[in-house]
């Protein structure tokens, strides 16, 4: 295992590259009027800690005592100080875990897209809970949801009240891009199902692989799609429930009248940033591209918030675990 801390090399790549972002806002390093980058690395590929392979990652948050938590879709649940990887969690169960919430009492809250299930553990990986699923979510033949294309991102929003979770791709029935969020809303403790969202991407082929709430109810969303030859498309947007329809009640969403989808708002396209020096393994139309799938708030300024991105390399050779420091302006 490298001994330099992740946020380390993060900060010395910052300091290497050629301009920094300015902290009052994205001027330099733009991806876009509302994106910069900071810096990227890619100090954790391919790398092991304690014997278990540092990759696979589809998920991040930052823990209540502010480590970093990063989460394997193997089911392994890593922490992250300023040293590094301090410890390792495999979690129960035959999951494909996905989405990552550390709720307010420290427990974990993952989503997994094998049936879907929203789960919640314990700090040391006992399963305390699992929350209720609509029908028409689930896997067919049990729902309309296609196997690998369910839960992907998992945030709670301000006031930890609700929890939401994106689908990556819409259920059968529904319009290709208008994808259901779900929300579940706190009750003496628990977690009971609450309203639905439609939300849609830029393009029918692209899916949602992460969303993260913004301090003041928004949603920042992360879509993502690959085409072989050519590469990843990532974009990030910006989202807002706060009008939006509850389709719980909504059979098949086909456009019809009197939905009201999230309203959103495209930030930046990454393939247009600047790269950074960056090199990929494949095809990419940015080489600072690869298979981002996990997304957390760090902080904030004034005016931009701190967002940390990581890539899911899927222990395959051609890909790259990377990291990625943005600063994200609100419009």
């Amino acid at each position: 295992m490298r001994t330099r801390t992740v946020l380390a090399v993060l900060a010395a790549a910052t300091l290497t590259a050629t301009g920094t972002a300015n902290a009052n806002g994205p001027q330099h390093h733009a991806c876009s009027p509302s994106v910069a980058i900071d810096s990227f690395s890619d100090a954790l590929d391919k790398t092991t800690y304690d014997g278990t392979y540092v990759g696979n990652l589809s998920a991040l948050a930052v823990d209540r005592d502010g480590r970093l938590a990063a989460l394997s879709d193997r089911s392994t649940l890593f922490r992250l100080d300023v040293k590094g990887p301090t410890g390792v969690v495999t979690l129960p169960g035959d999951l494909d875990s996905e989405g990552l919430a550390i709720d307010r009492d420290g427990t974990r809250l993952i989503s997994s897209e094998t049936e879907p299930s929203i789960r919640r553990y314990s700090h040391e990986g006992k399963l305390l809970e699992q929350l209720p699923v609509p029908g028409a979510l689930k896997v067919a033949p049990a729902g309309r949801a296609t196997p690998n294309q369910t839960f992907e991102g998992l945030t709670l929003l301000p006031g930890g009240h609700t929890l939401l979770a994106s689908m990556e791709y819409a259920l059968a029935g529904d319009t290709p891009g208008t994808l259901r969020f779900q929300t579940w809303s706190r009750d003496h403790g628990r977690f009971r199902l609450g309203a639905q969202y439609a939300y849609r991407t830029d393009d029918p082929g692209l899916g949602v692989p992460e969303v993260q709430a913004t301090p003041d109810g928004r949603l920042l969303v992360l879509e993502r799609g690959f085409e072989a030859g050519v590469g990843n498309t990532v974009r990030l947007g910006l989202a807002d429930p706060r009008h939006a329809t509850d389709t719980s009640r909504v059979e098949h969403l086909t456009g019809q009248p009197g939905v009201r989808p999230m309203s959103k708002t495209r930030l930046a396209d990454l393939a247009d940033c600047p790269t950074l020096g960056a090199t990929a393994r494949q095809p990419q139309p940015n080489p600072l591209l690869d298979n981002i799938e996990g997304m957390t708030v760090t902080g904030r300024s004034r005016e931009s918030l701190k967002v940390l991105l990581v890539s899911d390399d899927n222990q395959n050779p051609a890909q790259t675990t990377r990291l990625y420091r943005l600063r994200v302006r609100l419009n």
